[in-house]
């Protein structure tokens, strides 16, 4: 889906592609034909965007044949779909039955990672509409916070992929005319927890091609303010390349038990769901959400927010709620002013088939009409900040 900002430039809206497991090229052509054009036919696009996600194997069977990346982007025109951006986050596995640390291998101090993301680059630069020259991939923030925090050698190797990629991004923007960006995704947990933490080490790197995926779930689930961070990126100066839309899940006073026990029905065996609190301390936090409902590692005093990427139109019932505020405070920063400060929008909630039983989707169709409902509600906030839908 495409925006008019009222300065003249497009920002562009799409839901990613994680939340529908695939790890072959087979099993992305099925996405799109089962899942992403079925959504585009409910919101009664022409066009509707997609965050596509490539898995390793299906990835490296584009980069192998010229033909299959031909052919993939014929039936992406053909099904009225479009790529603007990747996430690069995930490696492989994603559809997994138990993800948990692993989606944080390869990082960036291993080569695997730099080849993955060099191969996705030289995809999205193929991929890109005709009428577009900007693409945008968000990554790994680095590593897990362990080992990478105990090996003397960790920063220096992952400074040094990430230059590497940036060189080489000139050289695909010199021979494509496309312009690859990519962002670093601050995450709890990881090295780059949060916006914050990425000012060091992308001013390291100082080149305006590797910058920051802003993750609103994410941002919320550490506490940070949408202001204080967008500010300090912009004061050094690095980029927002896109933003991913989601929203966290929040337990306003988790020392009582039935809130204890609402949030209880959200721990499951697939996702890490980092838990943070804020205290007149600092952050406290869980690497788990089983952790900190089933004991005493957090502090309850204060209220809880959980990595749980929940629905944007369907926050949860009671006592819980989620972090959609933060969103839209966050977005009214990203698009709502005199010029975007990113213009790749990507609604991220891939947890669907990790709700509570009875919040799951049971089918197609009722997975399809929540994605859309999402989509939905991002068009309408857009709209609201005097953004104007495009055909």
């Amino acid at each position: 889906m495409r925006f008019r900002h009222p300065d003249g430039s497009t920002v562009h809206l799409s839901y990613c592609t994680n939340v529908h497991p695939a790890e072959t090229l087979d099993g992305v052509r099925a996405q799109l034909r089962d899942h992403c054009e079925p959504v585009r036919r409910r919101l009664g696009r022409d066009r509707l965007g997609i965050g596509l996600w490539l898995a390793r194997d299906a990835a490296r069977a584009l980069i192998n044949d010229p033909a299959e990346l031909r052919a993939l982007r014929a039936e992406l025109d053909s099904r009225g779909l479009e790529v603007v951006t990747l996430n690069g986050f995930p490696y492989e596995g994603f559809g997994a039955d138990e993800v948990k640390y692993r989606v944080y291998r390869p990082d960036w101090t291993e080569p695997d990672r730099l080849a993955h993301t060099t191969d996705l680059a030289r995809l999205l630069a193929a991929l890109l509409p005709d009428d577009v020259t900007e693409g945008t991939i968000s990554t790994l923030p680095l590593a897990w916070r362990t080992p990478y925090a105990t090996d003397p050698g960790a920063a220096r190797a992952a400074r040094t992929a990430l230059t590497t990629l940036a060189q080489r991004l000139d050289a695909l923007a010199e021979l494509t005319g496309k312009s690859i960006r990519i962002g670093l995704e601050p995450e709890p947990g990881c090295t780059v927890e949060t916006t914050a933490d990425a000012i060091a080490p992308l001013t390291d790197i100082g080149h305006d091609r590797i910058g920051v995926c802003v993750d609103t779930c994410h941002l919320a689930t550490s506490f940070e303010d949408p202001d204080t961070a967008l500010d300090a990126l912009a004061e050094a100066g690095i980029p927002v390349v896109k933003s991913q839309l989601s929203a966290a899940l929040h337990a306003e006073h988790p020392h009582l038990p039935e809130v204890r026990d609402a949030l209880a029905a959200f721990a499951e065996p697939r996702f890490l769901h980092q838990t943070r609190t804020s205290t007149a301390a600092g952050l406290r936090g869980t690497d788990d959400l089983d952790e900190a409902v089933t004991g005493r590692a957090l502090p309850d005093s204060t209220p809880w927010r959980a990595h749980f990427h929940v629905p944007l139109h369907a926050p949860p019932a009671p006592p819980l709620t989620s972090t959609l505020p933060v969103l839209r405070a966050t977005l009214a920063r990203l698009v709502g002013g005199a010029a975007p400060l990113t213009r790749h929008l990507e609604v991220e909630t891939y947890t669907w088939q990790a709700l509570p039983a009875e919040l799951r989707p049971r089918t197609r169709t009722q997975l399809a009409d929540g994605i859309a409902a999402e989509l939905t509600l991002a068009r309408d906030l857009l709209v609201d900040l005097g953004l104007k839908e495009l055909p």
